[in-house]
Formats: structure tokens, C-alpha cells, sequence
């Protein structure tokens, strides 16, 4: 076959030196394959094709040496004068122009063919790294609509059970999404699946740590702080939680995102130096937690946990997809384990630090017991430890919003009846138990930091921040004393 039924380019009139031909097919090739190609025929002063052994023509210059290139691709024995260089799946094909130097189109060849290889490389990377993120979405979704063991099976049957869910919002969502995953490079390698990474809701972008009881559960966090800081987006940090509750996890974190400033986390759980996991010795709350918890099986260790954190049994038979019923035969037969009263808001509060701590010491088989004085048990902290701790975490509070809260505490959490001991409206209480959280720097809406301001309050009370000796200053702010 002769080539002369394609017009061939124009010969240069100026000599093309070996690094210039590089930078162009370099420059070409940071655009498109039909740049590169294009190029190529220019430098070689003929034409060039790029041809797909199964589908055709990938792309070729000029568009009428298509043809030609098709049928040279498939049978090179029969055009000796054309350069012909195999890549997988496909072939490049060259025809040089009668002035064109043959170490020139020799060059030309080896670079094309390599920049196309670099090229495709980096197709494949990024289709695996568009499929490894809509894979992060899926699983975080399967997580958050209450299906763990579907979710587990997506990563292989990691061996993780808690997660700990990062929320961050910002102008620069998608930046710092990038940024983080070229930094953190999450996978979803079966062997070591650690983290869920994404943009939710084309706004806001979403890190689930993964980890076991205990282990990795911070690893994500300096990462995680050092993008909040350089994009200025503000975050919150969940409490780490069970697969499970993700959904619970995501809402703490959500909330604790709406107290944050710009360029800073915020922790659902953050009671800073006053938190008691790190008030008391680690060692110690894990000997106190296993003796505690050693009566219970696994599915009552996690029921009673989803209760505590939810809040209520209707809430924990969701998460645990369950009937309402069930839930409340299990917490009963839990309270008689413990030989606890279950109701009672101190029980609860020493309760979810138990299940809170750490991972218990091997060899534990001593029992300890729940009661609700004192309210920080004196296996953690004795007695004056433990109201130095509540003195310096209440100090904010004068002591009506000290009331208030201690009585809202003692509610769990309830503002209808609070109010109504308090002898307040409830748009009153909302509104100190508001000053309450601004004064502290702290998420009420968290069943951590409630129980711990519990503790804390119950363990600095005195007779007189009963609810009925709250100081009156008149007004409409307070209802009338009931006789």
C-alpha cells in the first residue's frame, strides 16, 4: 500500500531538536489522546493513528488516515514503510514524511507510546479512585440506615467494630476533600480498611474512622484537624461508637459541628482536661468497668449501651431493630444482673462510663456494684478528687442555673417536667439551660457530656440547690411559688 492517498504534512522548515520534540508530545499529551496524536503527525510530518485492536479508530490526524491506519494495525507485515509500535489493546501507527530524518519519527514513536501508556495509567487510577469513593458513600450509607453486617461484608468482614464519625462544613468542601484523600489515600483494601471518606449533600464532607474497642480510634484526628484549619471549615467529632449506632454517632457529630468556629473541631464528648477518661487513670476505670460489666453477654452489653447513648427504649429498639418490648425485657433482666435500678439518672451516668471505657485488663473477675451515692464511685476518685473535679467543671454556673441544670439532669434530659419542679415556663428553662451550655462550652444535646455534668452535680450538690429553694428575683421570668 502506498501512503501517498493521504496528504501528508507539511515538511518544518526548521530543525526540531530531540528535547523539543519531548516538550511538545509532553505538552500534547497533558490535554488529550487527539492531541498527542495530532501532534505526533506534526512532528513527523505525515499523518498518525491511534487504532483500538477490537473497536476502530481511537483518534487520528489527519481524521481521513483513519482507514489507512486501521488496515496497517492489522496487517504490519504488509507496510514496511509505516512506524507500527503495539501497545495493549491498541496500536499506534505512523507514516513519516519523505523529509522527515528516521531517528526523528523513531523518537516520536517512543514517546508517544509512553506518554499514551502514562495516560491510560492514569484513567485506570482514576476510574479506581471514582469507583473506591462511590464505594465509601455506599458502605457510609449502608452504615447510617442501620445495616452493619451488610456494611462489614462491603469491607470483607473487616474486624471493625466502632466507628467515629467526623462532619466538617465549608466553602472549601470539595478542596479539602481532595486534599485529604490524596493525603490519606483511604482504601478499601480487604486487608486494612480504616477510614470512610466523602461529600455528602455536595456540602459537606464526611470521615468515618474505623476501628475496634479501644484501638485507632484517634487516628484519624490530626489529619482531620490540620484540613480544618488550612480549608477553614468547621467540624465535629461523635463519640466512639458501636457499627451499630453510626446513626447516632452522625447526629452527635452534627451537633457538635453547630458549636464549632471556623477552622476548628468540635467534640460531641468534649469536656477538654475535665473529661472524666481522662480525669480518672485509665487503668483503673477499665478494672472498674469490667467488674462491672462482666455479668452481661454481648447483645446485653450492646442493648444497654444503645439505651444509654439513645436515650430511651423506643429510640434503642431502632437502632437494634427490635420491638420496644424487647428492648425493655432485656434492660430488666440487665438490671437484675447488675442488681441496678436502671431508671435512676446517677445509675445511668455511671453506666455509660462504663461502657465508655476502654477495653477491660484480661484475667478480671471481680464485681463491683452501681449506687447511686456516691454518684462518682470512690473506686475512680476519692471523695476529693472527685468534687475538685466537679467544682472546676461547674465553676461557670451561679448557682440558679446550677439548679436548673442539676434538675434537668435529674429528668434526663426532659424540660416539661424540669420546668414544672423548677416551678419555670419551659421557653424560661430552654433558655438558662441554653446560658448553661454557652457557659460551659459544652453540646447538652450529648448523652456523654450530660451524664457527665450529672455526675458532677450530684457530686458538689448541697440541701440548698433543691429545686425549691431556687433564688426568686421576680418578674415574668419566674412563676409564683407553689404552697
Amino acid at each position: 500500500m502506498k501512503t501517498g492517498s493521504v496528504e501528508p504534512a507539511p515538511a518544518s522548515l526548521v530543525k526540531v531538536t530531540r528535547y523539543q520534540v519531548v516538550r511538545r508530545l509532553t505538552r500534547a499529551a497533558a490535554h488529550s489522546d487527539d492531541h498527542l496524536i495530532t501532534e505526533a503527525a506534526a512532528l513527523a510530518e505525515g499523518w498518525a493513528v491511534l487504532v483500538d485492536l477490537m473497536g476502530g479508530v481511537v483518534c487520528s490526524a489527519p481524521h481521513a488516515a483513519g482507514p489507512e491506519g486501521v488496515r496497517a494495525a492489522t496487517h504490519p507485515q504488509l507496510h514496511p514503510n509505516l512506524t507500527i509500535r503495539k501497545m495493549t489493546g491498541a496500536v499506534l501507527v505512523i507514516a513519516p514524511g519523505t523529509a522527515s530524518p528516521a531517528s526523528r519519527i523513531g523518537l516520536v514513536a517512543r514517546t508517544t507510546v509512553d506518554l499514551l501508556r502514562m495516560r491510560a495509567r492514569v484513567r485506570r487510577a482514576e476510574e479506581t479512585h471514582h469507583a473506591e469513593q462511590r464505594l465509601h458513600a455506599a458502605v457510609l450509607h449502608l452504615l447510617l440506615s442501620g445495616r452493619p453486617h451488610l456494611a462489614t461484608d462491603v469491607l470483607g468482614g473487616a474486624a471493625v467494630t466502632h466507628a467515629t464519625v467526623f462532619r466538617l462544613a465549608g466553602q472549601s468542601v470539595h478542596t479539602a476533600y481532595q486534599t485529604y484523600w490524596r493525603a490519606a489515600q483511604p482504601s478499601m483494601s480487604l486487608a486494612n480498611p480504616r477510614m470512610l471518606v466523602c461529600v455528602e449533600g455536595g456540602h459537606e464532607l464526611v470521615i468515618v474512622a474505623l476501628h475496634g474497642v479501644g484501638h485507632d480510634r484517634h487516628s484519624a484526628h490530626p489529619l482531620v484537624t490540620r484540613i480544618a484549619d488550612r480549608h477553614h471549615l468547621t467540624g465535629g467529632i461523635s463519640d466512639p461508637l458501636p457499627l451499630d449506632m453510626v446513626a447516632t454517632a452522625w447526629a452527635e457529630a452534627g451537633n457538635a459541628r453547630h458549636g464549632a468556629t471556623v477552622g476548628r473541631l468540635a467534640s460531641a464528648a468534649c469536656l477538654g482536661s475535665h473529661a472524666l477518661l481522662r480525669v480518672v487513670p485509665a487503668h483503673r476505670l477499665a478494672a472498674w468497668s469490667a467488674a462491672l460489666l462482666h455479668p452481661l453477654d454481648r447483645e446485653q452489653h450492646r442493648t444497654l449501651e444503645t439505651y444509654l447513648r439513645s436515650g430511651s427504649a423506643q429510640a434503642a429498639a431502632s437502632v437494634l431493630d427490635v420491638c420496644d418490648g424487647t428492648v425493655r425485657t432485656r434492660l430488666r433482666g440487665i438490671g437484675r444482673l447488675l442488681a441496678a435500678d436502671l431508671d435512676n439518672p446517677t445509675v445511668q451516668a455511671q453506666l455509660l462510663l462504663a461502657v465508655r471505657a476502654l477495653a477491660a485488663p484480661v484475667g478480671i473477675s471481680s464485681s463491683a456494684h452501681l449506687v447511686p451515692d456516691p454518684p462518682l464511685p470512690t473506686d475512680l476518685l476519692n471523695p476529693d478528687d472527685a468534687h475538685r473535679w466537679a467544682s472546676a467543671l461547674l465553676e461557670p454556673l451561679d448557682q440558679p442555673l446550677r439548679i436548673a441544670l442539676r434538675c434537668w439532669l435529674q429528668h434526663r434530659g426532659r424540660t416539661a417536667p424540669a420546668a414544672a419542679d423548677l416551678s419555670l415556663s419551659r421557653s424560661t428553662l430552654t433558655d438558662w439551660l441554653s446560658k448553661c451550655g454557652r457557659a460551659l462550652s459544652l453540646d447538652l444535646s450529648s448523652a456523654t457530656v450530660r451524664s457527665e455534668l450529672h455526675l458532677a452535680a450530684e457530686t458538689i450538690a448541697t440541701p440548698d440547690d433543691a429545686p425549691a429553694l431556687l433564688p426568686r428575683r421576680g418578674g415574668r421570668t419566674y412563676r409564683e411559688q407553689r404552697a
